[in-house]
């Protein structure tokens, strides 16, 4: 069988689907959730739009109704660390991507939020969007109100929730038995990270994530940084059983290269042991997206620099996992290797539309591309 895409190729009204409106959750962090949005953004409707006596459905293009993104709120450096240090509140950087990507116009509020100040004693290094959520912290006394608050002012298209509320550290035991507590010296501690905690570790999400996730049509996990952005999301007490006892499709897209500090040697089938083994379920996914397009030399060259290369797509693996791949063309190049939003978001929304068309996977075994 080819190493092809499993594309939709028949409309979307004559698939599986009972007709409804898409619930989409979608957990993560860094630039990677807010790259999964920015795909997913396309085909949102509010409510109003669908009560709209002027819409009319498109039967070949799904409908996302409801679209939750679930933030982890563990950094602590750089502008979101100031932050959270001279004003004890969550860091706002990872939450501000997301509203940026969900936002309705994205290329206003991107150079508007994304703003960094380069100069200007206490603002030098804050972006505009981090200042913007302190503020509105200040007056609710609230971080996750702040948030709503920024989602309607922006008329975001989608709700953005922080993992939670709390005022949590992320501490790593390291393949060496060290401990390492705080993001920033985890990231920047040489060695493997074996295992990952978070101070205190009894926190809890809020009740909108889990009423979110009960209700998910389809639930989607990366692509990020494996111990930073994904796994703290599933150490919140209560996340990860409501993931699992959800009738939701549930999906991890892995990332494309391995990751300094976080996944060096890690194959695609090790991402999910790792999400399975914090969350200690035996099985969070049902699909497993993975590109199978090759980087360019030049690219690998400049990744092999800091030891990194594309991860190994260990199918037979995945499938003893009890997870299905799905393979596509999800790579693209820029200054960096990244996503290819809009394929990625097609063919997670086919998961749910056809998904007997997403069983077909590729003969490569067990290798890279």
């Amino acid at each position: 069988m080819a190493n092809v895409s499993p594309r939709i190729t028949q409309p979307f009204h004559d698939l599986t689907t009972d007709g409804r409106e898409l619930r989409i959750v979608s957990i993560g962090g860094g630039t990677g959730l807010a790259m999964l949005l920015r795909g997913l953004k396309r085909y949102v409707k509010t409510s109003s739009e669908l009560a709209s006596s002027q819409y009319f459905p498109n039967p070949d293009q799904p409908v996302i109704s409801d679209l939750c993104a679930v933030v982890a709120v563990s950094d602590d450096g750089g502008s979101s660390g100031r932050l959270r240090n001279e004003l004890h509140m969550l860091p706002p950087g990872d939450v501000r991507n997301c509203i940026v990507a969900l936002s309705e116009d994205e290329d206003t509020l991107a150079k508007l939020f994304q703003h960094r100040f380069d100069k200007g004693t206490g603002l030098e290094g804050h972006s505009f969007g981090n200042l913007f959520l302190a503020a509105l912290t200040s007056i609710t006394k609230d971080f996750g109100e702040a948030v709503r608050l920024s989602s309607e002012i922006l008329a975001t298209r989608g709700h953005i929730y922080p993992a939670t509320a709390a005022d949590i550290q992320l501490e790593a035991l390291m393949d060496d038995g060290r401990r390492v507590r705080g993001e920033t010296k985890i990231t920047a501690s040489p060695g493997r990270i074996k295992e990952l905690f978070l101070v205190p570790p009894d926190v809890v999400p809020l009740p909108q994530t889990l009423a979110a996730i009960e209700r998910a049509d389809l639930i989607t996990i990366g692509p990020g940084s494996l111990f930073t952005s994904l796994i703290p999301n599933v150490l919140v007490r209560g996340i990860a059983q409501a993931i699992v006892n959800s009738p939701a499709k549930k999906a991890y897209i892995c990332n494309l290269m391995t990751q300094a500090n976080e996944s060096l040697g890690l194959t695609a089938a090790d991402h999910i042991r790792a999400l399975n083994s914090h969350a200690q379920v035996k099985q969070l996914f049902d699909y497993d997206l993975i590109s199978w397009a090759p980087a360019s030399p030049k690219m690998k060259a400049k990744y092999a620099l800091e030891g990194a290369n594309q991860i190994v797509a260990d199918l037979d693996a995945i499938e003893e996992l009890g997870v299905i791949p799905v393979r596509g063309d999800y790579l693209i190049e820029d200054t960096v290797i990244r996503h290819a939003t809009d394929r990625v978001a097609q063919d997670l929304l086919g998961l749910v539309y056809s998904p007997a068309k997403h069983t077909e996977l590729s003969q490569g075994r067990s290798t890279t591309v």
